[in-house]
């Protein structure tokens, strides 16, 4: 049998990252396991207009950020209706992929889930996706999630209601 321990929800706190919260919850709930929501602030320097924020104190934004990512995962976890427990929150900074990627090892993670933007060709060739590399690279298996969030939450709710049935 399947053992599902440990779900890992990266989010970027937007309306994809949602759905894929409600699907991991429906599953947390389903294999009694542990849901680790992780945010990761990505490094300015990482982006071209990167060096322009040289003069303020990169430190202390980057600081406030990830402060602010813990308060936001927290509320997230008190919200998704599972025991204390049961909900791990964590935040860094660096490379999106790569924080992700250590998590998943660092953590044994068994399963990630995460929601997709949808974009098209022109917005994978500019932007990227976290998404793709991660499935690309992932040591576990990843449930992708590209859905309207209500249709979404919709059908983890059903999920959840039928699995609590059972």
């Amino acid at each position: 049998m399947i053992h599902i321990d440990n779900i890992l929800v990266p989010t970027d706190f937007g309306e994809p990252a949602d759905a894929a919260i409600q699907y991991a919850r429906a599953l947390a709930a389903e294999f009694a396991s542990r849901v680790h929501l992780v945010h990761v602030v990505p490094e300015p320097v990482a982006y071209p207009w990167g060096t322009e924020l040289s003069t303020f104190s990169l430190a202390n934004i980057l600081s406030e950020s990830e402060a602010g990512a813990i308060e936001r995962l927290q509320t997230f976890a008190s919200s998704l209706g599972l025991p204390a427990d049961r909900v791990v929150t964590h935040a860094a900074v660096g490379r999106p992929v790569d924080k992700i990627l250590d998590y998943i090892g660092g953590q044994r993670i068994d399963l990630v889930v995460m929601g997709t933007h949808g974009r098209g060709a022109v917005g994978h060739l500019l932007v990227g996706s976290v998404a793709e590399r991660i499935v690309r690279h992932s040591p576990v298996p990843v449930l992708t999630v590209h859905s309207a969030p209500a249709a979404a939450a919709e059908r983890a709710a059903r999920l959840h209601k039928e699995v609590m049935a059972s």
